[in-house]
């Protein structure tokens, strides 16, 4: 076993021939070393011999110690170097240290320590360094290269204050000797950007000259490719015309129609064989790259797109790129041991910077230092992104399931074929709200969602004049079954407005990529429905509506598809919020609300295949638990047999009941390990085990189900703390009845009518937005809009009716018409004074309050003269006029 082997043959059968594959070939016995790289064995220092010396250009720069598998190489460091400093001669000495790379290897797990440093940390390395790659790490000066990155101003003018923040937590990070960070910024606060002026900073310092910028979707690679390319990197010159951008060949459907796109391919060269003094970035996929390191079979899959053709597997040197920027580094890098994505990335000795608007827990277990946070919350606060506002939308459907009478008619559908049968149920039958739009569809559900939807998106249009970009996350987009496809119908039944108006955006869909690029730039859609496409690395400013149809339990890809939302606008730029629609009453909100920014959330565990189980069985490895796992593997299967699966499987085990057979096994195998086992490791059963006939699924269509749907605004503190409308109401009532001592506007309000004006309106308005709860005007015109009925009721009549309920709730036009009445009551007035007065009464409505120097600021005074043209149609009542409107405003 390779347990028992002696440290003699594992450096014979693992260590050698992998240091003559790097190019650290032995002389042959008698000879003199021929070429400027080679190695030597058993080398002697004065505190022992090494058990192997790297020479290179004449002089010992590395020592590796080797040691069998048992061992554990970190520990073996100290023994080499405890020879470094026992070596006599050479050209080098690092504080005592005559030879500065120290390795220990069992030829299957390498660590490295570079000594030259003493901030310098030991760390494990897929493998030895080339000669090539060592001779360049003997000339890089980091030291001095991180002297001249910190000393560099970081000014480009278009940087924000926390992008230069993050700038310099990476640099510090890094001239600290930490090799593996974490940023993590808000989605929609320019991590791109951010990165393309920190990849230059660096690259121009000399702290990396070869940068790999990883992302998971070859769109994405395109439009990072254009962000190098477009950042100007000094004045007059783009990135690209200082350094070489590469990426790979794009396919047509990561285009739109109207786009061409040509990028530098990346020689091949350049992977294989790295040379000192080239600098470029290189803009991949994560799943390209972990064929190239790992080969074809270790491919990360993805959903969204085929894998590269035109990748293979290349012996790509550890040393091939001096930084590695994962962008969405929260995608599983650190699943397991396994693990392709980690495994990729742990191939190169580099500087790693992972990037994520969403850090988890195991994101950070992997690049163990969180340089530099930025939070939506913070974004908010400093004007950078948009809140949201919440609805939560009841349905007893998505809440309680479908339960369906005997005798109730339902249409069959086959998600095979798409043929449909009509059925009738002979007996009861209960679908929890999980199997919704997985196992049933009640259509009169989905039609009043869509209807409900409708009020919000009426409202806002007539309140905007424009519609509100809307993106709907359906359940699914499966053939035969898509719940997509019967909102899209549903959707463009309701509005009435044309397909073109309402879209599907799935991976289903012709070009993609074209329609998101549609939905984004154009007015039609106005409604997007996909499933996970638009979830990530997508840029849709305008969008101002999230519809949640699809339950979600991952935090990380919640916070992902809220993030659609976030950007402030481009063609509106008032959009200073957005709203998401909780089609699960609001539940989905209350599930991620005590979320915090970093999460245990770990990620999706590569699954080991049945016949890897019974491998280690077999191997006796961890024997009681992999025996156990393999009993649940069974068990699980046998809940999907089918009918002829059961008999083919009667051809091994009595009746084919794999069941029984599962719950036997764990005895059969104490009793006789050999004989059981022969027929588990058998090819063809395990075969059987994992491509069994299942039985056919059905997919039922319960039209006559009739659904209750309703919706209501649901209101959040600055802590995430959501409201209902009436807690929320309470709330406002407690503040405004505790209050008028402290805030001049209400104890006016409440007492002193006259001095009502500009000042204590502005006032009030800045004590309410920064209280907590906090108080807009929207949020309690919806909550008072949801307890009364009514909409649009002004400030001052809500402040009123907190503190005295028998106060009526007006709306602003109805107060100010009120006011009218009773200060232009018994008055005449001429044509020019009328005209004046109408246009007060304009702003009152908009603004209830006006003073005299709003005549000479505001365009619908000032155009008609001002406050000299109104002095000559009032004369000296114009001062009294405006004081009496004012007092009768707040009365």
């Amino acid at each position: 076993m390779a347990s028992d082997e002696p440290e003699w043959k594992t450096r014979k059968r693992r260590i050698d021939p992998r240091l003559d594959a790097l190019g650290w070939k032995r002389p042959r016995r008698g000879t003199s070393p021929i070429g400027r790289a080679y190695r030597t064995e058993e080398e002697p220092t004065a505190n022992g011999p090494a058990d192997y010396a790297l020479w290179l250009d004449g002089a010992a720069a590395g020592i590796v110690e080797a040691k069998k598998l048992t061992v554990g190489p970190q520990n073996v460091l100290t023994q080499a170097a405890r020879y470094s400093r026992g070596f006599q001669g050479g050209p080098y000495n690092f504080d005592g240290h005559r030879i500065p790379f120290l390795y220990s290897t069992s030829g299957e797990v390498t660590w490295f320590h570079d000594v030259r440093h003493p901030l310098n940390r030991s760390r494990r390395v897929a493998d030895v360094h080339t000669p090539d790659g060592l001779r360049e790490l003997l000339t890089r000066d980091l030291d001095s290269a991180c002297a001249t990155l910190l000393a560099t101003p970081n000014a480009h003018p278009r940087l924000r204050p926390y992008q230069i923040a993050a700038n310099n937590a990476v640099e510090q990070a890094i001239a600290d000797r930490r090799r593996a960070l974490l940023v993590a910024m808000a989605t929609g606060v320019g991590k791109t950007f951010t990165t393309v002026n920190q990849a230059y900073r660096l690259m121009k310092a000399g702290v990396g000259q070869r940068i790999l910028f990883l992302v998971d979707r070859r769109a994405l690679a395109a439009q990072t490719v254009r962000a190098f390319s477009s950042f100007e990197a000094e004045p007059g010159l783009k990135f690209d015309k200082i350094y070489e951008v590469y990426s790979n060949r794009f396919q047509r459907e990561d285009f739109g129609e109207d786009e061409k796109f040509d990028p530098k391919l990346l020689p091949e060269s350049y992977l294989t064989n790295p040379k000192a003094g080239l600098a470029y970035v290189y803009v991949t996929t994560i799943q390209r790259m972990a064929i190239n390191v790992l080969g074809r079979d270790a491919a990360i899959g993805n959903t969204e797109e085929g894998a590269d053709p035109d990748a293979d597997k290349l012996d790509i040197p550890i040393h091939a790129f001096d930084v590695i920027i994962a962008d969405e580094c929260h995608r599983g890098y650190t699943a397991a041991e396994q693990s392709a994505w980690r495994s990729t990335l742990d191939h190169f000795d580099a500087i790693k910077i992972g990037l994520t608007a969403t850090p988890a827990k195991h994101t950070t277990a992997y690049f163990q230092h969180l340089a530099f946070r930025y939070s939506y919350a913070e974004a908010v606060r400093d004007n950078y992104l948009v809140d949201y506002d919440a609805v939560a939308v009841r349905s007893d459907v998505r809440m309680n399931g479908v339960f369906l009478r005997e005798g109730e008619q339902v249409t069959a559908v086959d998600p095979e074929s798409g043929t449909t049968q009509l059925d009738l149920l002979e007996d009861e039958r209960e679908f929890p709200s999980s199997e919704v739009e997985r196992r049933i569809t009640a259509p009169d559900s989905n039609r009043k969602i869509v209807a409900e939807l409708r009020k919000y998106t009426d409202a806002h249009e007539a309140r905007t004049g424009r519609f509100p970009k809307t993106l709907i996350f359906a359940a699914n987009d499966l053939p035969h079954t898509s719940h997509a496809d019967q909102l899209v119908t549903m959707l463009r039944d309701e509005y009435g407005r044309g397909n073109a108006f309402v879209e599907k955006i799935t991976g289903r869909v012709d070009r993609p990529l074209q329609r998101i690029r549609e939905f984004r730039n154009r007015p039609n859609p106005g409604i997007a429905v996909t499933v996970d496409l638009l979830s990530t690395g997508v840029d849709i400013p305008d969008l101002e509506f999230i519809v949640f149809l699809r339950p979600v339990k991952s935090r990380i890809l919640f916070e992902q598809m809220l993030g659609r939302g976030t950007r402030k606008g481009e063609r509106f730029p008032d959009k200073d919020r957005f709203t998401v629609f909780d089609c699960f009453d609001g539940t989905l909100l209350e599930y991620f609300r005590s979320a915090t920014d970093i999460t245990a959330e770990p990620p999706d565990k590569p699954s080991r295949t049945i016949g890897e189980i019974i491998g280690d069985i077999w191997a006796n490895k961890d024997r009681d638990y992999n025996v156990g796992c393999l009993v649940k593997r069974l068990h699980r299967i046998d809940k999907q047999l089918s009918g002829d699966a059961r008999e083919m499987l009667a051809a091994y085990i009595p009746e084919g009941d794999l069941s029984g057979y599962a719950k036997a096994l764990p005895a059969a195998l104490r009793s006789d390990f050999t004989k059981t086992m022969k027929l588990v490791r058998d090819p063809t059963f395990q075969d059987l085990l994992v491509n069994y006939p299942r039985p056919p699924r059905r997919f039922l269509i319960a039209d006559a189900v009739e659904d209750q749907v309703s919706s209501r605004w649901t209101f959040r503190d600055a802590g995430g703390v959501e409201y209902k409308p009436d807690d929320y109401l309470t709330a406002f009532e407690r503040f405004v009845r505790e209050n008028p001592a402290q805030i001049e506007a209400i104890r006016i309000l409440l007492d002193r009518p006259r001095d009502w004006g500009y000042e204590p309106l502005n006032e009030l308005r800045k004590k309410l937005v920064t209280t907590s709860p906090r108080f807009t005007i929207d949020d309690l015109q919806r909550a008072h809009e949801a307890r009364y009925h009514r909409s649009l009721i002004d400030l001052i009549s809500m402040v009123k009716h907190a503190a005295d309920e028998h106060q009526p709730l007006l709306t602003a036009a109805e107060r100010v018409e009120r006011a009218f009445t009773k200060v232009t009551a018994g008055q005449t007035f001429t044509e020019p004074q009328r005209a004046w007065l109408e246009r007060i009464r304009t702003h009152l409505v908009e603004n209830l309050s006006i003073e005299p120097d709003d005549f000479d600021l505001i365009p619908i005074f000032q155009r008609e003269g001002g406050l000299t043209a109104a002095r000559r149609a009032f004369g000296s009542r114009i001062t009294t006029l405006l004081r009496d409107l004012n007092e009768a405003i707040a009365a």
